[in-house]
């Protein structure tokens, strides 16, 4: 039986019991001459052993709360009901002549557990809930339970001598049933007591229903509740998310996250203003704090000290874990709900996420822009479902020594039926942050592939090169679908090549090898686009099982006239030819910047000097000849 189902349960019984044994008391006074004259000590016995046990009954109740509520008011007051509850036992023990050994061990073990609860609230300072946890379950709660088994087995007792004496005793009556009146009076505040307690407890349950279990901080529902309360005061939300916590998850554990979950939200909750503002977490490695300001800058300042907090490393463990926030405010507006707000807020907290700025405030543009995004995803989703609206225009990659057609990249175009042409630079970064994006890269590499495969049927071997996003690439099924999309078009896999950014690469560098390795399978070429802007490793440039480096055209354009860009295309050149791999040149818009490449030594080029993206007809019909002639 758990401590709190005794904690309900014993009151219970003892006040039945002894409302049962008063009441009796009372009918038979007035049924006999007179009562027994040692009633009075005997009830005397029996309340203190009653009132020892409702103040046990009581510190359970309290301890099991602190375990809770760590800050709440049980945790602060633990220690004055242990003392109170001890009193109630030394004089329990002191009143008890007869059995005054046993009493006084009692009251001797229950002294002792002090410096059991001191530990307690040590652990629970600590932020430490599972030593907390494993104290209340080994220590304090056996402890408890002997101590109210041993109270109720006394009482029981001292309940039979009083009933012994009443036969034996009835020369005294008045003096019996003023005893027996006090017997009676006190089973009555006992059930009193009970009323409080169940009051108690089922303050206790709310409670327990409003409070992460983890962190002990008010969870979701109790943080919209708050905030439900204070909107007409126009209140600030933050939104806080840490930003890799899924990595320490996956790479250090669950109990490490957890641990880090919860030192977290003790570092959040130390932070703010304790009188006014609350802190909650709202699920995962998401938190929030209300702040009772319509003031942006009491919110901006508030941020600021919450990020400074993540700049202290967390130390779980012995593991030390280096981790920032993303923070997203939004301070109510008239007529907004819970929901509004809340909703406001967590977008900003994307927004500084994806900008990695660590703070962003919620605009009024922003709810425009989400309206937009969502209108225009779909649209794809429909688009998807249309053969005539995503296309693929293709641009010659040719070789920069002869001018010859080595490959062609294919770029997505995609035609409204009302809106025309819309820009890849407007729906690519939407399709990016959703599901969706699978779905379209496999479109686009079906109708590549069909390409491909009508190309070969006309006597041209022509590689085509396939820009993939990072979330394409990291899903464990990506592999599979582009082996089954070769099997199904009968296209040799070295006449497919899968460009990937460094940002792509080194988001999840494991998983991402991987992923090139099964291509490379299938005969697959890996190949890394826009070199030179992200920050890939050279340790990992090393171990790539890529064939080519795509060097970005912001380094291109002026390579003829800027000695810096020149210097870095051709330390890159040279990087990629020791490494084995064939270097490309993105961006070639003139005669000079082809023949500087030259000069260098660079492999391959594409850009509007040498021909601009075209539908595939037109391509077919420039196959045969040199696209180069300069």
């Amino acid at each position: 039986m758990s401590i709190l189902r005794r904690s309900r349960s014993l009151p219970v019984v003892l006040a039945v019991l002894l409302a049962t044994l008063s009441g009796y008391a009372v009918v038979a006074n007035w049924q006999q001459a007179e009562l027994v004259r040692g009633v009075a000590a005997a009830a005397s016995d029996a309340d203190a052993y009653q009132k020892a046990a409702f103040l046990v009954t009581t510190e359970m109740a309290t301890v099991q709360a602190a375990m809770l509520d760590p800050r709440g008011n049980e945790r602060r007051k633990m220690l004055s009901v242990h003392a109170e509850a001890d009193a109630a036992m030394f004089r329990m023990a002191t009143i008890d002549a007869e059995h005054r050994a046993n009493a006084e061990g009692l009251a001797v073990q229950h002294r002792k557990l002090q410096m059991v609860l001191v530990g307690f609230l040590d652990e629970l300072d600590r932020g430490d809930r599972g030593a907390a946890r494993t104290t209340v379950d080994i220590l304090l709660e056996p402890a408890y339970e002997s101590m109210l088994d041993h109270l109720l087995q006394e009482q029981t007792e001292h309940l039979g001598e009083y009933e012994k004496k009443q036969a034996a005793s009835l020369h005294d009556s008045r003096t019996s049933v003023g005893a027996v009146l006090v017997v009676f009076l006190l089973g009555i505040v006992v059930l009193i007591g009970l009323g409080l307690s169940r009051r108690a407890h089922r303050r206790q349950v709310e409670r327990l229903a409003a409070t992460d279990p983890l962190t002990g901080l008010p969870n979701r529902t109790a943080f919209a509740t708050r905030l439900g309360q204070t909107l007409p005061d126009h209140p600030t939300v933050l939104v806080i998310n840490v930003d890799g916590f899924r990595d320490v998850n996956e790479q250090l554990g669950h109990r490490i996250g957890d641990l880090l979950l919860v030192e977290a939200g003790r570092r959040l909750a130390s932070l703010v203003r304790q009188d006014d503002d609350v802190v909650a977490r709202l699920g995962g490695d998401e938190f929030a704090v209300l702040l009772h300001d319509d003031d942006p800058e009491v919110g901006e300042v508030i941020a600021a000290r919450l990020t400074e907090a993540f700049d202290t490393s967390f130390v779980l463990d012995e593991v030390t874990v280096d981790l920032e926030v993303s923070i997203g405010a939004h301070t109510a507006r008239e007529g907004e709900d819970v929901a509004t707000v809340l909703r406001h807020a967590d977008t900003a907290m994307h927004e500084a996420k994806k900008t990695r700025a660590g703070f962003h405030r919620f605009r009024e543009e922003q709810r425009q822009d989400v309206a937009a995004r969502l209108s225009l995803l779909g649209e794809l989703r429909r688009a998807l479902d249309d053969p005539g609206q995503l296309t693929l225009n293709y641009q010659p990659k040719v070789a920069v020594d002869t001018g010859e057609l080595v490959g062609v990249e294919a770029l997505a175009r995609w035609t409204h039926p009302e809106r025309g042409p819309i820009s890849p630079a407007d729906f690519i970064p939407v399709l990016e942050v959703t599901n969706l994006m699978h779905r379209f890269t496999e479109h686009v590499l079906l109708i590549a592939l069909r390409q491909a495969r009508a190309w070969l049927d006309a006597g041209h071997r022509v590689p085509i090169a396939v820009n993939v996003s990072s979330r394409s690439l990291l899903d464990p099924d990506f592999p599979g679908k582009v082996a089954a999309l070769l099997a199904e078009t009968g296209v040799p896999g070295e006449l497919l090549s899968i460009e990937v950014t460094e940002y792509a690469l080194m988001n999840d560098p494991d998983t991402a090898i991987e992923a090139l390795h099964r291509l490379l399978e299938s005969g697959v070429k890996g190949s890394i686009d826009d070199y030179g802007t992200g920050y890939s490793s050279m340790t990992y440039l090393k171990v790539l099982p890529i064939a080519e480096l795509k060097i970005d055209r912001s380094f291109v354009l002026d390579i003829a006239s800027n000695h810096s860009s020149r210097a870095l295309v051709a330390s890159t050149v040279e990087l990629g030819h020791r490494l084995g791999l064939t270097v490309v040149a993105e961006g070639v818009e003139d005669q000079e910047a082809a023949d500087a490449l030259r000069e260098i030594g660079c492999d391959t080029a594409q850009g509007y000097f040498f021909a601009k993206p075209m539908p595939a007809e037109a391509l077919t019909e420039r196959l045969p000849a040199t696209l180069l002639t300069a």
